[in-house]
């Protein structure tokens, strides 16, 4: 039978259902789901995530299997490393980051919208989430919790209650939170842990999706030369698991995407990443946040001409948010400053719940698509510095309704 290798497998529950010959919707046959028939034709994609050990010839089963819509290697994934952290105390009134996207002057605040995070855990325990109703999920063998405090500082930033006076969540309405822990307590994590924290959080109906995390290509080059590969093999073997991947992770996206239909769908918003190094370099949007249908997110610092693309923020973003020295949770109480566009994701994914609420107010129907639109529409240049490239910035920075 052959070396037996663990492969993630994407199917669609539903898949052998729509294809078994019955396809008239139930409108058309009132009354069926009494006698136990399903309209099938009216089945929404259904992803399952299994990570399953395969041989040669599984493999090529696998492949062949109807129901199996993508294949890939297991890689390694990491969360976006701060590029720097400052203990701070509180200070009345709204962090800068609030005030730069608007938050403070908008009548919307979050309610009845559900976030979901893909992180490292949250600190449950911390007065800023104080009536926050949190579920959470360990995907990464480590338990619940936030040891690492990357997660519970995103959280603080999307829906995060005051915390001695001084406001630093952009949707503080938000009571209805999702937590899946993909990221073990040392940030490391694989990339089946993030295929099913997405899946979970779209079966749970989140309506904003904030991952500031990415795949570790080199990682996993260096883990395959660690155990005696070739250099050059390693490096062939990581970029095709790499492409693997990302192919399974377009794929989810579209599963999530065409669930809009039945529960609106999701926004995703994910970090660019922090890999460039101004002025002696600059680095392509990584992996999630590069994919289709993601809003990839850069970071803005302050300064005395106004708000300049961060040093380390990587370019070809869809919108930009503060992401130098923000304020937010600290694991075990009181606040950090954080940098890095970790920090400036959680704005964006605040203010798309800001927006999720404003367009549902209008009693229309509001789609992930329709958020979407809204954020890259009214995303604003005023405040930023002359002379910020548009490559760094993107549409621009993220405004609340």
């Amino acid at each position: 039978m052959g070396t037996s290798q663990d492969f993630i497998l994407l199917r669609d529950l539903n898949q052998g259902r729509r294809t078994s010959g019955f396809s008239v919707p139930s409108r058309g046959l009132p009354g069926l789901e009494s006698f136990g028939v399903t309209p099938f034709a009216d089945l929404p994609p259904e992803p399952s995530i299994a990570l399953e050990s395969l041989d040669a010839k599984d493999l090529r089963e696998a492949t062949r299997d109807p129901d199996v819509l993508s294949v890939a290697r297991s890689i390694p994934i990491r969360l976006v490393e701060p590029a720097s952290r400052v203990a701070t105390t509180a200070v009345a009134g709204d962090t800068w980051g609030v005030r730069a996207v608007g938050a403070n002057r908008t009548a919307f605040d979050g309610s009845g919208i559900t976030v979901a995070v893909l992180d490292t855990g949250i600190d449950r325990t911390h007065p800023a989430f104080t009536g926050v109703t949190l579920t959470e999920e360990d995907f990464s063998s480590s338990g619940n919790g936030d040891p690492n405090g990357h997660g519970t500082h995103c959280a603080g930033t999307i829906f995060g209650r005051d915390v001695d006076g001084q406001r630093i969540g952009v949707a503080r309405g938000v009571s209805t939170a999702l937590i899946g822990k993909v990221l073990a307590d040392d940030g490391g994590g694989s990339s089946e842990m993030l295929f099913n924290g997405m899946e979970w959080a779209a079966r749970n109906n989140a309506q904003v999706l904030s991952m500031s995390l990415g795949f570790d290509f080199p990682g996993m080059a260096a883990r395959l030369v660690q155990f005696g590969w070739p250099t050059e093999a390693a490096t062939s073997a990581a970029l095709e698991a790499y492409r693997m991947n990302l192919r399974m992770f377009d794929q989810l996206l579209a599963m999530i995407e065409a669930r809009a239909a039945f529960n609106g769908g999701m926004v995703v918003v994910a970090a660019s990443g922090n890999e460039s190094r101004r002025p002696q370099y600059e680095l392509a949007t990584a992996v999630p946040a590069a994919a289709q249908g993601v809003i990839s997110v850069g970071a803005l610092g302050e300064s005395s001409a106004g708000l300049t693309v961060a040093s380390f923020s990587n370019t070809n973003p869809v919108l930009a948010a503060p992401g130098v020295e923000v304020v937010s949770a600290a694991t075990g109480g009181g606040l950090v400053a954080l940098s890095g566009t970790s920090m400036a994701t959680p704005h964006v994914a605040g203010v798309a719940a800001l927006w999720w609420q404003a367009i549902q107010d209008r009693r229309v129907p509001v789609t992930a698509a329709a958020v979407n639109a809204r954020l890259r529409a009214t995303s604003t240049l005023n405040g930023l510095a002359p002379g910020v490239d548009v490559l760094d910035r993107g549409d621009g920075l993220v405004q609340a309704p």
